[in-house]
């Protein structure tokens, strides 16, 4: 059995950097920012930035390189300068990934602040119609990530997906990433097989399997229910390697691509992406 395994890497002195990075430690795909994730404007792509990265991305032989959209995107904000600047912000985004084609764009709901829940889903939705609307014809996703829950940020429910899903005029153009710290520290059990189950079942009578186009598989540094968003190894923190076996071992997964958003660095001289990403190849079962 194999799977798409891969980890976000740096696009620091260009995008193909990323792809080669992930390919000498052995991944089989990618996530990226399109720029400075911290900024609202970002330097064009050239067209030799375009070839240089899908050259790089045929070459080493990386499948469903994705993007993850800016962290100062807020689709959900009650103020109308912010809302507005992310909806500008966001369509630039799908206009970049598209560029560089990339399968699909990782993107948190939004933060509802002094709003409400409701509020706040109804910006998201009227925000992402105008994203898909000045975007027609495009090939790039837009997934919703599932989130830990921090402060008024939506996502941590699974019904906050559905309700976002149902609503938006181009549902063909969404699906959803499940990051397995987020969902665990949402309140989603997911230690046991008989946990894992129960979630996913719920997960699918919510939203429906048939949505997930990505993991990130992440360990938690808090534990169930904590709705905080802290990343651990593989194995190191409270979620331990079961919930990691159960996904990478779960048929219907076979060609959802998979992320690391791991610390980055080094352990007693060996990159730790490669440490997380042989921890998770060896939980997979192999036939025979």
């Amino acid at each position: 059995m194999t799977r798409l395994l891969g980890a976000h890497m740096s696009i620091a002195g260009g995008y193909y950097k990323a792809i080669e990075a992930a390919a000498r430690v052995g991944m089989t795909t990618c996530q990226l920012f399109t720029k400075n994730n911290n900024q609202w404007a970002g330097k064009a792509i050239s067209p030799e930035d375009v070839r240089l990265f899908r050259d790089a991305v045929d070459k080493a032989d990386i499948s469903s390189p994705c993007a993850h959209n800016s962290y100062l995107i807020n689709l959900a904000s009650p103020k109308d300068e912010l809302w507005e600047r992310s909806i500008e912000a966001m369509i630039v985004e799908v206009q970049r990934a598209e560029l560089l084609g990339l399968a699909g764009i990782v993107m948190h709901p939004g933060s509802f602040v002094e709003s409400s829940e409701e509020a706040g889903l109804q910006r998201i939705i009227t925000a992402l119609d105008r994203v898909t609307h000045a975007s027609p014809g495009v090939k790039v996703e837009l997934w919703l990530e599932c989130t830990a829950g921090q402060g008024s940020c939506l996502g941590h429910r699974f019904e906050h997906i559905a309700t976002i899903l149902q609503g938006v005029q181009e549902p063909d153009r969404f699906g959803v990433c499940v990051d397995t710290c987020h969902i665990f520290a949402a309140g989603y059990p997911i230690g046991t097989p008989e946990d894992y189950a129960a979630t996913m079942a719920e997960f699918d009578r919510t939203i429906g399997v048939k949505m997930i186009r990505a993991f990130h598989l992440n360990d938690s540094k808090k534990p169930l229910g904590s709705r905080v968003d802290r990343h651990e190894h593989i194995g190191e923190g409270f979620l331990g390697l079961e919930p990691f076996r159960q996904v990478l071992n779960d048929a219907r997964f076979e060609n959802i691509p998979m992320y690391l958003e791991t610390e980055k660095g080094e352990r007693d001289g060996e990159d730790l992406d490669a440490i997380n990403l042989r921890t998770l190849q060896n939980l997979i079962a192999t036939v025979g």
